[in-house]
């Protein structure tokens, strides 16, 4: 085992125990990265609280947006592919009424009750266009379901009814996206909704906003004809969103226009 390393954070010690490969990965936000992880006290007989390959899926997490835990994105951005670690956390005890609870710090039936009212708060903030407040709410809710997901088999219908919770909350904050201009974080997102769920709705219509916003006329349309396959009762919905689309085209042909009868006038002049 090689020596303990300290990562720069008060409190964290590393051990390399099984050296990565390649140069250590650039850890921009919007990164995901997917590991298992065992959890163990730091009694004489290791006891192990949580364990991933024993629950049989692994953890991922999403760099700077979806993980309230900060410390797991201190750990993991230290990690190169491959490696395998042992980290040592310092902890303080207090008691729960001496200190604001995390909602990673809950109970498992603490985690479910919170999820509906972030869900509502995060809602709430959504119409006050405080978009910011409200993509931080639904983040929460979104990492206390992954972690009861990850205590599921895959696949079974609790897992199944976690997941189509995840996915609710997901396109909520990527609508917080689209709003602050995040448009390629959209495309990430629902796309990774729609390669595991293809038939949801509201992901082809959100995804298809975001491809109007980055000129991808192509890939906008064939997402609205989805929409309206899947659900024709959002015609007027797609009527819009391809008037938009064909609004901001044209004013994009007018640009190049202008911009060529600029070329050809400073190409002619004497």
């Amino acid at each position: 085992m090689d020596a303990a390393l300290l990562l720069n954070v008060e409190g964290v010690k590393k051990t390399i125990l099984h050296g990565g490969v390649g140069e250590l990965p650039n850890f921009i936000t919007g990164s995901r990265v997917t590991f298992h992880f065992r959890t163990m006290k730091c009694d004489e007989e290791r006891t192990v609280i949580d364990d991933s390959k024993q629950v049989g899926q692994p953890m991922h997490i999403i760099i700077g947006n979806m993980f309230k835990l900060e410390v797991w994105e201190i750990l993991l951005t230290s990690m190169r592919v491959n490696e395998v670690a042992e980290f040592w956390c310092d902890t303080i005890v207090e008691a729960p009424s001496e200190y604001q609870r995390e909602t990673w710090n809950l109970s498992n039936t603490e985690k479910m009750q919170v999820v509906p009212i972030l869900h509502g708060e995060g809602n709430r903030l959504f119409k006050l266009g405080r978009y910011e407040e409200a993509s931080t709410k639904y983040q929460e809710a979104i990492v206390c379901l992954r972690n009861l997901q990850t205590k599921e088999k895959p696949w079974e219908a609790q897992w199944l009814k976690l997941e189509k919770m995840i996915n609710t909350l997901v396109l909520n904050y990527c609508q917080c996206l689209l709003k602050r201009g995040e448009y390629y974080e959209v495309l990430e997102h629902t796309g990774d909704i729609l390669r595991h769920h293809p038939g949801i709705v509201k992901a082809y219509y959100v995804r298809a906003r975001a491809h109007v916003e980055v000129w991808n006329e192509a890939e906008a349309k064939a997402d609205l004809e989805k929409v309206l396959e899947l659900e024709p009762a959002m015609r007027k919905a797609v009527q819009r969103e391809l008037r938009l689309l064909e609004s901001r085209l044209e004013g994009q042909r007018e640009e190049e226009r202008l911009r060529c009868r600029h070329m050809l006038g400073e190409s002619s002049a004497p």
